[in-house]
Parts: C-alpha cells; sequence; structure tokens
C-alpha cells in the first residue's frame, strides 16, 4: 500500500513538472499561458548607498541632499556617517 502511494505521488510530481514545462513553451512561442497571469511588478531602479555600498530602493525618508545630488541610504546610521 505505501508503496502505491510512493508511486502516485511521484507520478504527480512528474505530470506536474511536465505540464509547466509545456505551460512555459507555450507562453514563450507567445501563445499565452494556460494559468492564470500574475500581475506584473513594476521595477524599481536599485541605487548605491554611498557609505557602505548596499544596493537599495530609494526611499525619501533616508535621503540626504548635497551638493545638488540626491543620495540614498539603507539605514540611518548611514545617513549620519554620510553627514559631513
Amino acid at each position: 500500500m505505501i508503496r502505491f502511494l510512493l508511486i502516485a505521488i511521484l507520478f504527480l510530481l512528474i505530470a506536474r513538472m511536465f505540464w509547466r514545462v509545456i505551460d512555459g513553451v507555450i507562453e514563450g512561442a507567445g501563445g499565452g499561458s494556460s494559468r492564470r497571469k500574475r500581475p506584473l511588478r513594476s521595477s524599481v531602479k536599485l541605487v548605491k548607498d554611498p557609505v557602505c555600498g548596499t544596493w537599495v530602493a530609494p526611499r525619501p525618508e533616508l535621503a540626504e541632499n548635497h551638493g545638488g545630488e540626491t543620495h540614498y541610504f539603507c539605514s540611518e546610521k548611514c545617513r549620519r556617517a554620510f553627514r559631513p
């Protein structure tokens, strides 16, 4: 009985992978997708923190204007370290 259950689970996993590959091929060929489309995420351009070098999404609350240029920081600690 256990053997039959494991074989059935394996079969279901293989079938699911097969249909995902087929769905990807159809979508890649421009034929759309048989699954419901996921909403597209808007992309955010990342900027580099000038103090520690971490790439961050620009946030006004962690920004500092210096010399006519806006710099964005990963944390308040980096923002304080940047101030002259």
